[in-house]
């Protein structure tokens, strides 16, 4: 999910939708905070404080306490994460999280060597599946980037090892104020994604690799007062 300043937010609700609508997909807060004053604010759910991006969705709320920001060293999760992130390109981040499931039965639960074997024919039955979101490119690059994170896997004894080299070894901890201070990119996804795509990987914009950052808590976006913000 990339929770950044820089692109037009077009809700998906009919309407004049409320703070709760921005589920900050490939987003602009600029807009969002313009329309709704949201950019500072944190939400509260009793005591608990959350950043604004959580909104009242449940799913959105569970994924923003329990995942986001969190190390992950898991490589079939880090997997998880590389394929949503790409498959989140031109949607919403609720709507992924609403397939998730759909996504691991799908793609094996994501063991690489596994997802690695798929052919043309199942990639055809992958297509007819509602439960993910059914690009060939989006499929087709998931079994890729299987593959290549095999490749890295042998060269550098786990995908956890090489995908953590970037930020070196430990979480980026920023000091976000607001999500204005939330940039789309970094340096280090820029050097993620050079070197994915040197790789074979694809869907590996320096965007995506940066809410790829975020997500696996390489770096802690969490704003300032959030009660997330200091886990990890």
């Amino acid at each position: 999910m990339i929770v950044s300043r820089g692109r037009k937010y077009r809700p998906a609700a009919i309407g004049r939708p409320g703070p709760e609508a921005c589920d900050f997909p490939r987003l602009v807060q600029a807009e969002c905070s313009r329309r709704y004053k949201i950019d500072r604010l944190i939400s509260r759910r009793g005591e608990v404080r959350r950043c604004p991006w959580a909104g009242s969705d449940p799913a959105m709320v569970a994924y923003h306490d329990r995942e986001w920001g969190r190390p992950v060293h898991d490589d079939r999760i880090l997997f998880e994460f590389l394929t949503l992130e790409g498959a989140q390109a031109g949607l919403s981040w609720s709507t992924i999280l609403r397939k998730r499931e759909g996504y691991r039965r799908a793609f094996a639960s994501f063991d690489p060597a596994k997802v690695a074997r798929f052919d043309k024919a199942r990639i055809r039955r992958l297509l007819e599946d509602d439960g993910i979101v059914r690009n060939r490119l989006k499929i087709e690059s998931t079994i890729s980037n299987a593959r290549a994170l095999l490749r890295t896997q042998k060269e550098f004894g786990s995908f956890d090892r090489y995908i953590w080299q970037f930020v070196g070894g430990k979480p980026l901890r920023r000091s976000r104020r607001t999500l204005r201070d939330i940039p789309a990119t970094a340096p280090e996804s820029d050097a993620m994604s050079e070197d994915l795509k040197k790789r074979g990987f694809r869907f590996v914009g320096s965007t995506i690799c940066y809410a790829f950052m975020q997500a696996c808590g390489l770096v802690n976006d969490h704003v300032a007062g959030c009660s997330a913000g200091g886990r990890g």
